[in-house]
């Protein structure tokens, strides 16, 4: 299954080293791959020197890409840490 969808960078330092940290934790028990695209480049989002690459700040929109058997939970798990703020709120 192939999940597309955008969310919007809320974090007032855009995608820094704690949100990046945060979105490689949560993916780590996950069986899907997940990639984020940002300004046209494509990354694959279990990196954090990948996602600190792309320079994502405030009100940044991103497209997540999820590829997988458990592609939708981890759509929504992602999508709820960007709405959330990573814990930063």
């Amino acid at each position: 299954m192939k999940l597309v969808h955008k969310v919007k960078v809320k974090n007032a330092l855009g995608l820094h080293t704690r949100p990046a940290a945060a979105i490689v934790k949560l993916l780590q028990p996950r069986k899907s791959y997940v990639y984020f695209t940002y300004k046209d480049e494509t990354i694959n989002a279990r990196s954090i020197m990948s996602i600190l690459m792309l320079a994502a700040r405030k009100n940044s929109q991103i497209t997540v890409t999820v590829e997988g058997e458990d592609a939708e939970m981890t759509m929504q798990h992602i999508v709820k840490a960007f709405e959330e703020e990573f814990g930063e709120k």
